[in-house]
């Protein structure tokens, strides 16, 4: 049986690009856009066309660049904003208008100060004039996190006979525990006539630190589309991240979900966003960060070096990453010392290794973290016989 399929879905540079102090100009989305294309995503969130003149010029550009994924441009449930963004992607080979309005009672009341019969009407009319220039359109029901699922369901229900094609679930708010996101794609799955006409989106945020495990809880119970960004970037604590769930579900194999991504480029594509935008990657971040294939402890060193999938459940190469890191601090091992040391020209016996060891710490205690020349200069002031080891 084959696996089904999930498609990408990049808002790097409309969602991600929200951050305060990350703002791109036209050249770089460009450059940016070229390598989702490459990565092999199935959607590009190009921008918010109506939002500036600036944007609609990136989204335009965007729209005559990429050769295989969809270029989509957001609006509001607005009459103007969907004739924007039909316009700035209408050079696209697949153009789609991602369009929409909120949901939960919050948003009614308070935002919009209206009903639910009347946001269902504003729905359908936008995703009806939003099909008059696309075939493909985007529905997103904002805060749907915190909408009743009874409504949601009705009002997804009417927005498919429009003619939406994808459903946007979107935890605005980042409020959803797994078993709850999940449950939301369950029932509406199960309860929306005319479903299958459409595929439903889940687009989670990491307030609590629950986007990815949100998204992956979607795809379980029938989503097939994940909305993401590269190094988990936007608003607030960010969007789910793009090459968390492309290896969650390539590492999951019983799940029968993967994706088109190239994975081999993930690591290089985090490095030319966190470029571009200013946005530092943590060093403990998952699949990208510096120290996600880097092994300090002496006792995981040590397994890693005699079996790497004794501590590592991903092959740093299948992400782009070159080697796993032995990194030597106080804490690390013999074993990792020899290895190191081998790897800059010393073959050492376990006597030799045992008074080098020695040194070593006292060097360790020192200093966080000990570096190749370091190692010459510990094992030069060891009295092992230096001459007989190189």
């Amino acid at each position: 049986m084959g696996k089904d399929k999930v498609q990408i879905f990049d808002t790097t540079l409309r969602d991600g690009e929200q951050v305060p102090g990350c703002k791109l100009d036209t050249k770089q989305k460009l450059v940016i856009a070229q390598r989702l294309d490459e990565l092999g995503v199935d959607v590009i969130e190009a921008g918010f066309p109506i939002s500036s003149p600036g944007d609609f010029q990136s989204v335009h550009e965007i729209a005559k660049l990429v050769k295989n994924a969809t270029v989509c441009g957001l609006t509001r449930a607005v009459k103007k904003d969907i004739e924007v963004a039909a316009e700035a992607i209408k050079v696209a080979k697949r153009p789609r208008i991602h369009t929409g309005i909120g949901t939960s009672d919050s948003h009614i009341k308070y935002k919009f100060n209206s009903t639910r019969e009347k946001i269902i009407e504003r729905a359908v009319e936008a995703v009806a004039y939003a099909k008059t220039f696309v075939e493909d359109v985007e529905f997103y029901a904002e805060d749907a996190g915190r909408t009743d699922n009874d409504y949601l369901a009705q009002i997804c229900e009417a927005v498919i006979k429009a003619g939406a094609t994808v459903l946007n679930i979107p935890d605005t708010t980042g409020y959803c525990l797994p078993e709850e996101y999940g449950a939301k794609m369950k029932y509406l799955k199960e309860n929306v006539n005319g479903i299958e006409k459409a595929i439903l989106s889940c687009h989670c945020h990491n307030d609590l630190g629950l986007a990815t495990a949100n998204s992956i809880a979607g795809v379980i119970n029938g989503a097939r589309q994940i909305e993401c960004t590269i190094n988990g970037i936007g608003e607030r604590a960010g969007n789910t991240s793009l090459e968390e769930v492309v290896m969650i579900l390539r590492q999951h194999p019983y799940l029968e979900l993967d994706t088109d991504i190239n994975s081999k480029l993930l690591y290089d594509t985090s490095q030319m966003v966190s470029q571009k935008m200013g946005m530092p990657v943590q060093p403990n971040k998952a699949i990208v960060g510096s120290n996600a294939f880097a092994h300090s402890s002496g006792i995981h060193q040590d397994g890693v070096i005699k079996q790497r999938e004794t501590y590592e459940i991903i092959d740093p190469h299948d992400v782009g990453v070159n080697e796993s890191s032995i990194v030597l601090t106080a804490r690390s091992g013999r074993a990792a010392l020899a290895y190191r040391a081998k790897n800059v020209g010393y073959e050492l016996t376990k006597l030799q290794l045992d008074v080098v060891y020695q040194n070593f710490l006292k060097f360790a205690d020192r200093q966080k973290e000990i570096m190749d020349e370091d190692i010459h200069k510990i094992i030069e002031t060891s009295d092992v016989g230096i001459a007989s080891i190189a």
